[in-house]
């Protein structure tokens, strides 16, 4: 796991006090996780023995076990032992300080040992959770022997809290964070550390950008030279899906989302993403295309995120991506006139083609498109009407006012500040980059770059709301196989999005119907769409078939 993200988390609490459960919780999302066990069994003691049954009945069948029994020099190898693409999760290290003052363990130099295994984790490569009892809270034993095993846990649990990115607390299946994770930011990157949040999700770093980095030579016109996805291997395991060792029919639509891994991947066995990053857009529209917007509202969510609150970043932290927060210039009154000026165009572009870039460097393997600003669906509209001839009133979204009520007065305005704007531009060039500055304003021409730049970077896109779907159809002007690096996980109810993809021929994975707001329907969607393809790589071919199987 990459430096921008916690890797090793410690886990304190009493007896009962649900700390091995919050800890299984946090590593939920793996695809597979290597449980190591401390506790020696003692089969005279059935009451200790049922409690590490009811252990194992808890862990999923796709978890591995290993016990490091009497060997208190096992835990350390464990974790040197530990690939980047491995989580451990152990459980726990008041087993691990028992066996350590074992008397069949000494003598051996048992501050060395401790020093040893925080030295461990603190070069593992894997993403490790370890589970402790927290003994400070109660009284001092009253027998040598527990107050050494108290003081030798307490010794080991502040060692290993010192090199362990975050440490929580939990007390009655409460938890709370007390260490955040320390992160070095980018030069042109404020690190936020985030708010803690529920138990049941994995907090997301955040990342706010609000300039780009210093720029290539990259030159926006139409005709860019900008890679494709393999051609072959997607079709290979679109074809290979048929032949899996399955009960059922197969994967259905979710076969969509197969095919477009492997070919941009290019092997027939794509892995899932893993490590996302999410674009969170926001910018301000003038005039009559942010009718019916409260721009405290939207500064107040916008807060939330960098705060590292809002259903946004909860969901993030579910499926263990980070949020990007990027601030757009703000655009004019499209009614009125340009909404950019031809330099600011090429600025966003260039801004959103090096969070791209940004995002390969720091190891991400996919982006999501989310925007939240004031005007932006009039916007996106704009550009759709402007650039495939929909009628603004058929595809603009309603005006959604608190409480569920639809402000239809306010829809209004936005209709004809579109119908205005498109009237007015009726005789003009329709080229990408004036469509960008004449309708569609800054978050836009920032997604547009940072497709063009995923594309560039050979980093796939999903696309989620109207804002993503405007930019693929500008950035379809300049460079036409960026479509090839989208997929879109679902419309939604959005008739914008539905045409809009439909002319990008971008057909949604699911149909769940989804209206949670831009990016929370495609961080709703991944997990599935992680599943069909993990699923989908790890299966053979069915036995009858035999030679005629095509080979992976």
């Amino acid at each position: 796991m990459s430096v921008d993200r916690w890797n090793t988390a410690l886990v304190l609490g009493g007896i009962r006090s649900g700390k091995s459960a919050f800890a299984e919780e946090l590593v939920a999302d793996a695809a597979s996780v290597h449980y190591v066990a401390t506790a020696v069994g003692a089969e005279d003691d059935p009451e200790w023995m049922g409690r590490i049954e009811a252990h194992q009945r808890r862990r999923p069948q796709t978890w591995s076990t290993e016990e490091t029994g009497g060997d208190p020099a096992r835990l350390a190898a464990v974790l040197a032992e530990a690939k980047p693409d491995d989580t451990l999760l152990i459980d726990d290290l008041g087993g691990w300080v028992a066996t350590l003052l074992d008397p069949a363990n000494q003598p051996q130099n048992d501050v060395a040992m401790v020093a040893a295994l925080a030295d461990a984790l603190r070069a593992c490569a894997g993403r490790v959770v370890l589970v402790s009892p927290e003994v400070g809270l109660s009284l001092v034993p009253a027998t040598p022997v527990g107050r050494a095993f108290a003081d030798a846990l307490g010794t080991t649990n502040q060692a290993l809290a010192s090199v362990v990115d975050r440490v929580a607390l939990v007390v009655a299946g409460q938890h709370t964070w007390i260490k955040a994770a320390a992160v070095n930011p980018r030069p042109a990157q404020k690190v936020v550390a985030p708010a803690p949040v529920p138990a049941e999700t994995q907090p997301a770093l955040l990342v706010s950008s609000d300039s780009p980095e210093e720029s290539d030579d990259v030159v926006f016109e139409p005709g860019m030279d900008l890679p494709m996805p393999d051609q072959d291997t997607g079709p290979d395991a679109h074809d290979r899906l048929a032949t899996l060792d399955l009960t059922g029919a197969g994967l259905g639509s979710l076969g969509e989302a197969i095919e477009f891994a492997a070919a941009t991947q290019s092997t027939v066995t794509p892995q899932p993403w893993s490590a996302v990053r999410v674009l969170l857009l926001t910018g301000t529209h003038a005039g009559g295309a942010g009718a019916g917007s409260d721009p405290a509202d939207a500064a107040r969510r916008i807060a939330d995120a960098e705060a590292g609150a809002g259903p946004l970043i909860r969901l993030a932290g579910q499926v263990g991506a980070d949020v990007a927060v990027v601030r757009a210039a703000d655009s004019g009154a499209m009614e009125d006139g340009p909404v950019l000026d031809a330099e600011a165009v090429e600025a966003a572009l260039r801004h959103g083609w090096q969070l791209a870039g940004a995002a390969r460097a720091d190891g991400r393997d996919a982006l999501v498109i989310a925007a939240y600003g004031t005007g932006a669906e009039a916007a996106a509209t704009a550009v759709l009407s402007a650039t495939t001839g929909a009628e603004p009133v058929a595809v603009l979204p309603r005006v959604l006012a608190p409480g569920g009520t639809y402000d239809d007065n306010a829809w209004m305005v936005r209709c004809a500040a579109v119908r205005d704007a498109l009237h007015r531009i009726r005789q003009e060039s329709r080229g990408a980059l004036d469509i960008l500055a004449q309708v569609g304003g800054a978050d836009v021409a920032v997604a547009t770059g940072a497709l063009l730049g995923a594309a560039a970077q050979r980093l796939p896109v999903l696309l989620d709301g109207p804002v993503g779907i405007a930019a693929g159809l500008v950035a379809r002007d300049l460079g036409s196989q960026v479509r090839h690096w989208c997929l879109l996980p679902d419309a939604g109810t959005s008739e914008l999005v539905k045409q809009g993809a439909d002319v990008l021929g971008l057909t949604p994975v699911t149909q769940l119907g989804l209206d949670l707001g831009e990016g929370l329907n495609a961080l709703t969607a991944l997990p599935v769409l992680r599943t069909a393809i993990g699923l989908a790589s790890s299966l053979p071919a069915h036995p009858a078939l035999g030679e005629d199987a095509p080979d992976d």
